[in-house]
């Protein structure tokens, strides 16, 4: 029987993807939505990278871009970076990356080349890492850097009334447009969460793996979730991005 799973981020906690690969029994029938941040952070970015890339050969894969991707792409491409990045993990990336082959380097290249911005199903839900900001929906979003940077959807979403009803006339109208909304890039950790959080019709699935946290699977028909024991504990040499 076939199910639709969401990942969130991970920044290089590979060892965290494949526990919760085993946890939740991944099998080629499955459509796997990853909500991006596949690296930055502990020190198997580059080998969750490669692993993304062989996974997609057998297994319906969709990759959502993250913000720590494009960073990661721009320093690739242009082999220049914000000092800030290195304080945000980058310098684990830097460092799997020397240990890689140009020959791999250059599919990494094409794997980031060819992540998308946002992903709808056929049920009208909505998958990006961080949002949008257009009333209209993310096919008018007038600056794609939003679609992995923004943290307003979330916050509205955070902010609103659980007894404001969507007939509510000042209702926001970005969270009308999906039945559900799906997101990472803010840690659920900041609200003392460890497990995803719902909020309106977003569910945030990024449960803290580049910190304290595990990382998240979660079937998005059942809302049954699967999670990594928190990564720090697979990584005990390493600071992640404490």
């Amino acid at each position: 029987m076939s199910r639709t799973l969401v990942i969130g981020d991970m920044h290089g906690a590979l060892k965290a993807l494949k526990q919760v690969f085993e946890k939740a029994k991944i099998t080629s029938h499955d459509t796997l939505i990853f909500l991006g941040d596949y690296v930055d952070g502990w020190s198997d970015s580059a080998g969750l990278v490669s692993f993304l890339i062989e996974l997609k050969t057998s297994c319906n894969c969709f990759f959502i871009r993250g913000n720590h991707d494009d960073l990661c792409y721009t320093w690739l491409t242009q082999k220049t970076y914000k000092p800030e990045w290195i304080q945000h993990g980058g310098q684990a990336t830097i460092d799997a990356y020397g240990k890689l082959t140009q020959e791999e380097i250059g599919l990494h290249l094409t794997f980031y080349e060819n992540l998308i911005n946002y992903h709808i199903d056929d049920q009208n839900r909505l998958f990006l890492h961080a949002g949008f900001t257009n009333l209209h929906g993310p096919h008018r979003e007038y600056f794609s850097e939003l679609f992995y940077w923004d943290r307003t959807l979330w916050e509205t979403a955070l902010a609103i009334d659980p007894n404001l009803k969507k007939t509510d006339l000042y209702y926001p109208k970005r969270l009308l447009l999906f039945e559900e909304i799906y997101i990472g890039h803010t840690p659920v950790t900041r609200i003392n969460q460890t497990q995803p959080v719902q909020a309106a019709c977003v569910w945030n699935i990024d449960t803290g793996a580049a910190f304290k946290g595990p990382l998240t699977a979660m079937d998005i028909n059942t809302k049954q979730f699967w999670q990594s024991d928190p990564v720090y504990q697979l990584y005990p040499d390493e600071n992640g991005r404490n």
